[in-house]
Parts: structure tokens; C-alpha cells; sequence
């Protein structure tokens, strides 16, 4: 697939437009956790205004009393032309999706269309806790491959999961993270259409989990998995939240390669009625309307992570970071400053900055840190100041 840069869109960087006393105004996850003294640079919530489309769409409809149920397939329809536009990917066939509440409740009924209670899971750790939590609540059995030591997935490790996985007789599932929650890897369509003939070779179903889709950085190529050879009994899930920070607007899309389009059709209608609204009006907006600010964004957090890279070569030249090419999350190897397996705990109680623990993360996570970039380059600053200060 051919890339299509990314424009020069003239917008502000958002990253840059609030202060640290207007972000404590808010009353999310991310602001009232932990205490005022504590920096939050920890769950994916980003410290930036709404683009305007999407604030001009939400006040236009509460100003109608827009506020039912949801219905027709504009969100689709945008997701579509962005996809076209953004990925040259022309196969996002409207009528093989469906909405869903979020990105992880969709996953949760994917997985339920092509696996049984006690089946496994396999997931690439380390890789986002609520794979976990999710999968386990359903009662499948989560199976790791981890990630080789590049950060990448490793091919011969996954064949052998996925062998194992089916070894009993029973179905089995990859929940695929793609690009990559922590470590922000882009896989490559080499990558992904290895992943699709070993899925097909052992009858694995795949399940992507596509969310930070729209936040890949500079010029490297997303690749949509329904996009590969071979993926076509594939299932994705997209959704604009975490892009344009709308996950208190709930709503996100199923989608369906033309071989699972029977399974996406056997899900329960009544999963449709849980997105919002309004929710999918803000997608919607952000998807049709919002690209010029994403690309603002996107350049901002280009920005953030090399400010990043420099601060700590510069205060904390004992952690390794090798930065992502897509989300908004840097993954930080601390194991070499001696603080064990959990040094979030460590960041947080003497240096007042709260980052995720790796451990929840599985495999591969004690020692380590993620850092949520998606604030202000003075906040980042000031961040790696505190923990650096911490361990003296």
C-alpha cells in the first residue's frame, strides 16, 4: 500500500493549549486519581482541547436535543473515507460493520463469535492489561507469545503458541494490538500477512484491536489487517477515542473481513443499542471534519518524543527508551536502576509522578514504566525532573 503523507494542516499544536490549572479543572479518570501534587502522566487520556468539529458537531446536536438512540452507518461511512484516504485502503466495506460500545466491549463480543468458554486467547505481552482482564472475566484462557527482543512479534514463538493453543481440539483466538499498546511498534504488512497464513494454517481466528490506528507518527505505514492476504476470516475493531480523545463518547465500529461476515452478522442486536449517540456524532465529526487537527497533534507528539529521548539520555541515562512509531505512550525499561520489579510505585511516592506499573502488562513488564506523552512539553520536562530528583 502506498502511504499518503500526512498534511501540513496550519493548526496549533493542542498539545500546548491548556494550562496545568485548567487541565486540574477536569474530573476524569486522569484528574482525579491521585492527589493535586501528583503529575498524571499515566492512562490514555490526552491534555488537549476538542478539535472544533467535533465540539461544533456535539453542541449542534444537544442544541437539537439529538440525544436518542443510535441509527444509520455515518460512522462507518467516515471511518471508510478516512481509511481510504489515510491508508489507501479501499476494503472497508460499510455493510460488513457494526457498532459497538467501545473498542474493548467489541472485542469481548468478537471474541465470543469465534471462541467457546475455555478456550485460549493469545495475546503478545507485554501488551495492555485490560487483554487480560476481559479475556479472563469471559472465561477464556489468555495464552502469551511474547514479543521478541526487538519489540516486535516474533513469528516462530507465535507459531508455536498458536500450535499449542489448538493442540486439544478447540477453537482458539489472537487479539491482536496493533499498532502495539505499549510499545508503540507499527507492524509491517510483511508482519501481518505472515500472522494471517499462520492464523489460516492453524484455524486461529484473529481479532484486531486497531485503536491507535490514526496515531502513527512521521512516515511510517499503518497497515490494516483486513487490508493483508489471507486475513480474510479477520475481525477488526476501530474507533476515532482515542485519536481525538473522545472515550467518555462512546462508540466504536466491528469490522469484518468478507470471510467473518457471517460471524459479525450473529452478533446480538441488542450490542448495538450500548454505543452513544452522541458519541458516534463526535466520532463521526472527528473522522469527517477533525484531520487537520489530528495532524497538529501528531506533530506535536513527534516533538514530545524526542524531547523525551533527550531529557532522559540528559537525567536519567540509566532508562531505556527506544520510541514507538505510533500511540501516544512511551514504554521505559528501568530494570537498570535497581528499583525492582514495580519502580512506578517508586516514581509516584517520591518523585509525585504517576506513570502505569509494568507489571499488568504481563510478560515482560516488571522493571518497566508507561509514560503517557499526550501533555505539554512542560509538563514532560518538569516529569522527568521530579523522578530524576527522586533518585538522588
Amino acid at each position: 500500500m502506498t502511504r499518503i503523507p500526512h498534511e501540513t494542516s496550519g493548526e496549533p499544536n493542542p498539545l500546548e493549549a491548556l494550562t496545568l490549572d485548567r487541565l486540574r479543572r477536569r474530573t476524569s479518570m486522569k484528574w482525579r486519581t491521585y492527589p493535586e501534587d501528583v503529575l498524571p502522566l499515566w492512562v490514555a487520556e490526552m491534555d488537549v482541547p476538542l478539535a472544533e468539529p467535533v465540539v461544533r458537531a456535539v453542541t449542534d446536536a444537544l442544541a437539537l436535543g439529538d440525544t436518542g438512540y443510535p441509527a444509520g452507518t455515518a460512522y462507518a461511512e467516515a471511518l471508510a473515507a478516512f481509511a481510504e484516504k489515510r491508508w489507501n485502503w479501499d476494503g472497508l466495506a460499510v455493510e460488513r460493520t457494526a457498532i459497538v460500545p467501545d473498542v474493548m466491549l467489541g472485542v469481548v463480543e468478537m471474541l465470543r463469535l469465534v471462541t467457546g468458554n475455555g478456550d485460549a486467547v493469545v495475546v503478545n505481552p507485554p501488551v495492555y492489561p485490560p487483554f487480560y482482564q476481559f479475556v479472563a472475566h469471559m472465561d477464556r484462557r489468555v495464552v502469551e507469545a511474547p514479543l521478541g527482543a526487538d519489540g516486535r512479534i516474533d513469528l516462530g514463538v507465535l507459531e508455536e503458541t498458536f500450535r499449542q493453543a489448538v493442540a486439544d481440539g478447540g477453537r482458539a483466538a489472537y487479539l491482536l494490538c496493533s499498532p502495539h499498546n505499549p510499545t508503540g511498534a507499527v507492524h509491517t504488512a510483511e508482519e501481518l500477512s505472515a500472522v494471517a497464513a499462520l492464523a489460516e494454517r492453524y484455524g486461529v481466528r484473529v481479532v484486531a484491536d486497531e485503536i491507535h490506528a490514526p496515531l502513527v507518527i512521521g512516515g511510517t505505514d499503518f497497515v490494516p489487517y483486513l487490508s493483508v492476504p489471507g486475513a480474510e476470516r479477520g475481525l477488526s475493531l476501530m474507533s476515532a477515542s482515542k485519536a481525538w480523545n473522545l472515550a467518555g463518547l462512546k462508540a466504536a465500529l466491528a469490522i469484518a473481513g468478507p470471510g467473518a461476515a457471517a460471524d459479525l452478522a450473529r452478533m446480538p442486536e441488542e450490542v448495538g443499542h450500548g454505543p452513544s449517540h452522541v458519541g458516534i456524532i463526535a466520532h463521526t465529526a472527528a473522522l469527517r471534519d477533525g484531520v487537520a487537527w489530528l495532524d497538529a497533534l501528531l506533530t506535536g507528539l513527534d516533538t514530545n518524543r524526542r524531547l523525551l529521548a533527550d531529557l532522559l539520555a540528559e537525567h536519567l541515562p540509566a532508562i531505556r527508551y527506544r520510541p514507538g512509531d505510533a500511540t501516544y505512550l512511551a514504554w521505559l525499561d528501568c530494570r537498570a536502576l535497581g528499583l525492582g520489579e514495580d519502580p512506578a510505585d517508586v516514581f509516584l511516592h517520591r518523585g509525585r509522578v504517576a506513570l502505569n506499573s509494568g507489571l499488568p502488562f504481563g510478560t515482560g513488564g516488571a522493571g518497566h514504566v508507561r509514560l503517557n506523552l499526550a501533555t505539554s512539553p512542560e509538563v514532560i520536562t518538569e516529569a522527568v525532573r521530579r523522578t530524576a530528583a527522586a533518585l538522588r
